[in-house]
């Protein structure tokens, strides 16, 4: 008799969207939901598929919550499965290990979460069946510097074993070093099958055996754009490995140009933005489309949309609107004037180079700066307080983008003025 599970990992569960919720509270409340919906589409998987188990490895929730909520969904979720005599397997992540949630829930028996060290759980098999092993080991605390690898059990023999672990493995842009370690260094423990959590983006990085990142069901913000699934593994009884993304998310994230060239009145720029977000529209299945928009060419309308950036997302959401379950995250602006390509050539150019270099990037200006967006940080309710970074370095690359923004705006007031002059 075969065995089946589904893999999945990064869940994140009502996870804050802090940054989404500064431009458009409604798309946070979305995405916040969507990644309940995207578990019960994992759990409907499970179940639909008469899977015999589903494994979990890492970062079930998003850090230090506290909402009973939480774990009452949870908890009603994985008694699904164990009503229908599926198991659960659950590692637990850096996330996992700063959750309340974590050390109070009560679940299911049929749920299994692995401590601090290595265990390795022999499950009952019909006679004749492949025998299966699964092992496990969970983050004691948010921080793992070294491999937890060598704290693994042996595999058992004549088994067919499965490692469950949450890793960056060598490192991945965009996520911190936790519990580094190289696919060599799973393929030489002689396990059959890795399951592994961390990256949010799906990769197999061996098939002999199978290591397996299944990426997050659900993306949360617009650098988790793309489909996301979780990983379906049918395991026959010769051992032989079979495994597959299966799509869950409700929501997708997605970036999108839209080009200007030439366009010199308002209703063509409308146009243009219906036309990309249902061409878009029309090769995502998700429920949900959510986009970010960068309008680029040389286009008359160029300083007019620089000066009022908040009347062209207006009209970008209206076409989102029209073309149905679509949702704009954020339009970036990067028109340039057709009749003089280099912002800086005229005295208005002249002077807004300046303005950006040396003036902005000076000490002085920048602690100015800084010194603003503590003001404004503090008045910020506190749920959104991080979404202008949580490190030296974040903040310091927001004070930019925040600069350069202005800069940009200023320059393009200065223009407008400059031209009224003219005439």
């Amino acid at each position: 008799m075969p065995f089946r599970f589904v893999h999945t990992a990064d869940i994140h569960l009502d996870s804050p969207l802090r940054s989404l919720a500064l431009r458009d509270g409604d798309l946070a409340e979305l995405i916040g939901g969507a990644t309940r919906q995207a578990f019960e589409r994992t759990i409907d998987l499970c179940l639909d598929e008469r899977v015999d188990a589903l494994m979990i490895a890492g970062d079930f929730y998003d850090g230090d919550q506290t909402s009973m909520k939480t774990a009452l969904f949870l908890a009603a979720q994985l008694q699904r499965l164990d009503e229908a005599g599926i198991r659960t397997f659950i590692v637990r992540g850096n996330h996992d290990a700063e959750s309340r949630i974590t050390r109070e829930i009560v679940l299911p028996e049929s749920v299994t979460v692995f401590g601090g060290r290595g265990a390795a759980v022999p499950l009952d098999r019909p006679g004749g069946a492949i025998p299966v092993a699964v092992h496990g080991i969970s983050f004691a605390k948010p921080h793992a510097p070294e491999s937890l690898v060598p704290r693994f059990k042996p595999p058992l023999p004549d088994a067919f074993n499965i490692g469950i672990l949450h890793t960056s493995l060598a490192g991945a842009p965009g996520h911190d070093a936790y519990a580094p370690c190289g696919v060599s260094e799973l393929v030489a423990t002689g396990f059959d099958y890795w399951c592994l959590g961390h990256v949010h983006r799906r990769e197999a990085h061996s098939e002999s055996p199978f290591v397996v990142m299944p990426g997050m069901p659900q993306g949360r913000h617009i650098g988790e754009a793309g489909l996301k699934s979780v990983t379906i593994v049918h395991v026959g009884d010769d051992g032989a490995v079979d495994c597959a993304p299966r799509p869950v998310n409700v929501a997708q994230f997605e970036r999108a140009t839209v080009g200007l060239a030439g366009v010199a009145e308002s209703r063509g720029m409308a146009r243009r933005i219906g036309e990309t977000l249902e061409r878009l529209r029309a090769g995502v299945d998700t429920e949900h489309l959510v986009v970010r928009l960068e309008l680029t060419g040389g286009t008359p309308l160029n300083w007019r949309l620089r000066r009022e950036p908040e009347l062209v997302e207006i009209e970008a959401r209206h076409r989102a609107g029209v073309t149905g379950n679509t949702w704009i995250e954020k339009v970036e602006i990067a028109t340039v004037d057709p009749g003089n390509t280099d912002a800086r050539v005229g005295p208005v150019g002249e002077l807004a180079g300046a303005m950006r270099d040396p003036i902005a990037r000076s000490e002085g200006f920048r602690e100015e700066a800084a010194r603003a967006m503590e003001e404004i940080e503090r008045s910020l309710p506190p749920e959104v307080r991080r979404a202008l970074g949580d490190s030296v370095a974040e903040r310091a690359a927001t004070l930019d983008t925040l600069i350069d923004e202005g800069c940009e705006t200023v320059h393009a007031h200065l223009h407008e003025s400059a031209a009224r002059g003219a005439d």
